[in-house]
């Protein structure tokens, strides 16, 4: 598989770490994330929706605003591997116990309660997509966008969160595997600024931070060419 692209604008969010000066320095020192780290502050999102939302989708749905004050955005694609996991979890324990389940609970436990909340919040009815794909959810978040490109949507924001994995979990999660709250927005163009090949070669193993941000290290690297693994394949970058 082959493709290209353009990324026109960028943010993140994760523990610690906010504006790019931020990124730049964890991606050129190769630092770790620390979980133990507060959160961002919230810029754009309104305290009543953040109150709703649960930790990767206040993320998620404040840097989506973000990027829609600044661009005249066409299509959405959010992607999130685990999506309303924290939420599901409070449902399912509720259940279990022979609690009553909450109302909010039950009604933003859907995988596009953050981009749902994002359109609602912005006022705007774009069109959009909700992606989870495993391993390779952020690689595959990016077909989504190219083929909303090939149908003639001419600029794409594209948002890849997770929220906060519950410890119930934890144990059976490999030990590598990031637990803490995250969201990369990128918006995107046609071009051919970012070249992407698949190949063979990929282990599959559990990196120690999720697939986008594995990208957005590269990639703020500069390096001419970069590696992003997956599960069963290597997506090779080259700019161009």
């Amino acid at each position: 598989m082959k493709f290209s692209l353009n990324i026109i604008d960028w943010q993140a969010r994760a523990p610690g770490l906010s504006d790019a000066t931020e990124w730049q320095a964890w991606s050129r020192l190769q630092l770790p994330v620390d979980p133990a780290a507060p959160l961002p502050r919230l810029t754009a999102l309104p305290m009543m929706t953040a109150r709703r939302l649960n930790s990767g989708s206040k993320l998620a749905v404040d840097i989506g605003l973000a990027m829609l004050q600044h661009h005249a955005i066409d299509a959405v694609v959010y992607s999130s591997r685990h999506g309303e996991l924290e939420r599901n979890y409070r449902i399912l324990h509720a259940l279990a116990t022979g609690q009553s389940v909450s109302p909010t609970d039950f009604a933003m436990s859907v995988h596009n309660s953050a981009v749902g909340n994002l359109t609602i919040t912005a006022r705007q009815a774009i069109v959009s997509s909700s992606i989870s794909a495993g391993l390779d959810t952020f690689q595959q978040a990016l077909c989504e966008v190219l083929s909303l490109l090939q149908a003639g949507y001419s600029r794409v924001l594209l948002v890849d969160f997770d929220g906060a994995l519950p410890e119930f979990y934890h144990p059976a999660l490999p030990h590598q595997m990031p637990t803490w709250p995250y969201a990369l927005a990128l918006v995107i163009e046609s071009g051919k600024e970012l070249q992407c090949e698949t190949r063979s070669g990929s282990t599959g193993d559990e990196p120690a931070l999720p697939q986008s941000l594995v990208f957005l290290q590269r990639y703020l690297s500069e390096a001419r060419q970069f590696v992003v693994p997956g599960e069963r394949l290597l997506w090779q970058w080259t700019r161009a």
